[in-house]
């Protein structure tokens, strides 16, 4: 099998070592797309979903169904019982990645990945959503407060129980603050809902 030019099939194994590689953002980086075929047929990269590819000996990790989900659809925001995963707030694992999306947004094709997908618009989509990264790929999620709100207000997908021990564990970690997550649960409307919960946990 002729093996490609190292210099830039190098670069291409230097952006993979940083997480999963979009076919679309190789062109800022001067690497033509059929050096993405070269390497996955010398068996240095694999093909896990249309446009994504990561290097085939990288170390799979929690993060690494997350950046694939951002990397492919970086609208989305990480939410729910992932977003309780990424801040260390549930010892569960979720069974599929949980993401919010606008209410006109189109639901993203994830061939590999299991996607439980909210909607939302205005404030309710963009209050207390922050960007941190996984494996390199800038991700959208929801800070703890606005987590355990979003719980409140979708209690009925994954139950009030986790609702409440969400609350719970917001407040033994100290996770944020009260006017933080009233905050959030005014803009989300569940307030109300909430309140009783809140005391009850003071």
């Amino acid at each position: 099998m002729r093996t490609p030019p190292r210099s830039k099939s190098d670069a291409l194994i230097r952006l993979g070592r940083k997480g999963p590689i979009r076919a679309r953002d190789l062109a800022e980086f001067g690497i033509p797309r059929t050096y993405l075929r070269r390497l996955v047929d010398a068996g240095t990269l694999e093909h896990i979903a249309r446009g994504i590819y990561r290097l085939a000996d990288a170390e799979p990790s929690e993060m690494s169904t997350l950046a694939e989900v951002a990397k492919r659809t970086p609208h989305a925001t990480i939410c729910l019982l992932s977003a309780l995963q990424l801040h260390g707030m549930t010892d569960e694992l979720p069974h599929a990645v949980w993401v919010m999306l606008d209410r006109k947004a189109r639901r993203p094709s994830a061939p590999h990945t299991r996607l439980h997908v909210v909607r939302a618009s205005g404030a309710a989509l963009t209050h207390g959503v922050n960007v941190r990264r996984a494996e390199g790929v800038p991700m959208r999620v929801t800070n703890p407060a606005r987590t355990v709100a979003d719980c409140f207000r979708y209690r009925k997908h994954i139950g009030l129980d986790v609702a409440i021990a969400a609350l719970r564990e917001f407040r033994r970690k100290r996770k944020g603050s009260m006017d933080a997550l009233l905050a959030a649960a005014t803009v989300l409307r569940v307030a109300r809902i909430m309140r009783p919960y809140i005391e009850a946990t003071a």
